[in-house]
């Protein structure tokens, strides 16, 4: 399928941005060693939570959602959740249906206990690496049955609890609790202050459902302007570096469309002075590159170069 021209002249936009501007930050030539331990490679002790560029994942445990047919509008990661954890993704957006099945729209895969186990492999395997675990309930689903009690009893021993001074502590505080949990029901009562699971109002976001690359990237930039700085908020604020697909579009093709302009959009951020605004960075099918991209300004905010 090609790109409709709409698209196309959208798309030659930006890249006339990245000819003019360039897509260099500070941070944007370093690359962790291991990516795996990339938060432990910065140094526990110095790195503060609201320091961190969060690389996320859209829709994150969809690798097998779905049928031949379906898959491709549906399937918005080619890798496992652990195998996402390993190469560097810091936050899991999980999307549950009231049997606790992972589903995206009418879609549906495999239980949440997949999702479980993935993360407490990775976290059985690391000593320093913080993780953001979002599960919803999906739209046009019911909430599954006492799932916050399940979440508790699944990850109790590794989450942090609900507190506005997280955000200034290091990650060395935090250890050894090693997760934040957000739980959103759509029906069922929303955690509790003080809870070792956190509500949805602390990861906010602001959703543009479009497949035109220039609208997403202006619109994106918009939202995070009117955010404030990182060193001031208690909330996480996720920005998505991805297009919704129309029609007869796979998330696999308008990715390929929108995926290269990660360093752009960060280079713009520093260009419009609101680099300190950025927080989580999302996006579909992850890589290496959109992982050390965050891994990079992380580093940069660490040794104050940024």
């Amino acid at each position: 399928m090609g790109v409709p021209l709409s698209v196309q002249r959208q798309l030659t936009t930006l890249r006339k941005l990245e000819e003019s501007s360039g897509s260099n930050f500070p941070g944007s030539d370093h690359h962790p060693t291991d990516r795996k331990n990339w938060i432990s490679g910065l140094n526990p002790e110095k790195i503060h939570l609201n320091q961190i560029v969060w690389p996320g994942t859209h829709n994150s445990a969809t690798n097998q959602i779905g049928f031949f047919i379906t898959r491709p509008f549906g399937e918005c990661q080619s890798r496992s959740v652990y195998e996402q954890l390993v190469l560097g993704t810091r936050l899991l957006d999980v999307r549950v249906n009231e049997n606790r099945n992972v589903c995206h729209g009418p879609l549906v895969t495999y239980g949440v206990d997949v999702v479980v186990n993935d993360v407490k492999k990775f976290i059985s395997e690391t000593k320093s690496e913080i993780i953001i675990l979002e599960v919803r309930t999906e739209f046009g689903h019911s909430d599954p049955p006492e799932f916050e009690n399940y979440l508790k009893q699944q990850l109790g021993e590794y989450l942090i609890h609900q507190d506005d001074r997280v955000f200034d502590k290091t990650v060395a505080e935090i250890l050894p609790k090693r997760i934040i949990c957000i739980w959103k029901p759509r029906n069922s009562d929303p955690p509790k202050p003080g809870s070792s699971i956190w509500s949805s109002g602390y990861l906010k976001d602001n959703w543009i459902n479009t497949n035109f690359p220039k609208t997403k990237f202006e619109g994106n930039m918009k939202n995070l302007s009117q955010q404030p700085p990182v060193s001031s908020r208690k909330y996480f604020y996720r920005v998505e570096n991805t297009l919704t697909p129309q029609g007869l579009q796979g998330v696999d093709i308008v990715t390929n469309w929108f995926h290269w302009c990660k360093r752009l959009f960060i280079a713009q951020c520093f260009l419009k002075n609101i680099a300190d605004r950025l927080q989580v960075f999302s996006t579909d099918f992850i890589d290496e590159d959109f992982v050390d991209a965050c891994v990079g300004l992380t580093w940069a905010r660490i040794e104050g170069k940024a």
